[in-house]
């Protein structure tokens, strides 16, 4: 049964971003979003969208200071403005900094739309039972994440330091920076490669940048587009469906 087939027709519910890590990708979480409701719903309808974008510099600089006490606040702080605001869900437009979502699920009554829910779905629509995780190097490397996956049933691949090095440099000295090149590209696919020979059956592109430089056919296994799937569940929760994710459609391409 479709996506669309399984809601129930009602008021279109409003939803929370907290966005702007990096401002890119958020860009395609409101697209994404937009074209699901408007796909669902026909005629002139879009997504009622909250969006608190944070000053990245300052995220960047607690993930520096190794400060995420002090980050989950910071968006903590986010989440409730969106909450007094009128969101009825609210959801951080990033892989790594679900790293403090425990802390700002406990600063809301709003349901918190995790972003290993709709990774987990995707790789489990996808037949995908061991994943391998490409992202920033704390989401390519701690718990959080790789943990996470476990919970939900999806086995992590961990990339080897030389990779989790390369893919992080990438990210966060070029693709945050908005810049896309064809090097970094085949280096990234090679890591790709890699976790695939580590026995990895899927990899997650677990940087809501990483979408921005490598698409689902660049690989022969699935390359599930983190932001894309999470996308999917917000349109599902504002279309009246409930907090399980559903799989996501192509993402449309801003180019």
């Amino acid at each position: 049964m479709s996506q669309t087939q399984t809601l129930t027709p009602g008021p279109l519910r409003p939803i929370g971003l907290i966005g702007g890590m990096s401002y890119h990708s958020t860009v395609d979480y409101y697209m994404a979003i937009n074209d699901q409701v408007a796909a669902a719903r026909g005629g002139f309808s879009s997504a009622p969208i909250l969006l608190s974008s944070v000053d990245f510099a300052v995220i960047r600089a607690f993930q520096e200071a190794g400060d995420w006490a002090g980050a989950g606040r910071e968006l903590a702080g986010h989440a409730v403005r969106l909450e007094r605001a009128g969101a009825q869900a609210v959801m951080i437009c990033t892989n790594l900094m679900h790293k403090v979502a425990p802390a700002v699920q406990a600063a809301v009554k709003a349901p918190l739309l995790h972003m290993l829910d709709a990774v987990a779905g995707a790789a489990r629509d996808r037949g995908v039972d061991r994943l391998g995780i490409m992202g920033a190097r704390w989401t390519m490397t701690e718990p959080f994440y790789a943990d996470g996956l476990r919970q939900r049933g999806v086995e992590p691949v961990r990339a080897d330091d030389a990779d989790v090095a390369l893919t992080d440099q990438i990210i966060f000295q070029e693709l945050t920076l908005g810049r896309v090149t064809n090097s970094s590209r085949q280096a990234l696919l090679g890591v790709v490669d890699r976790l695939v020979r580590a026995g990895a059956r899927g990899v997650v592109l677990g940087c809501t940048e990483l979408p921005l430089i490598l698409k689902p056919g660049d690989a022969e296994v699935p390359l599930l587009d983190s932001t894309a799937a999470h996308a999917a569940l917000a349109a599902r929760f504002v279309l009246g469906g409930g907090p399980n994710p559903a799989p996501p459609p192509p993402a449309r391409s801003r180019e």
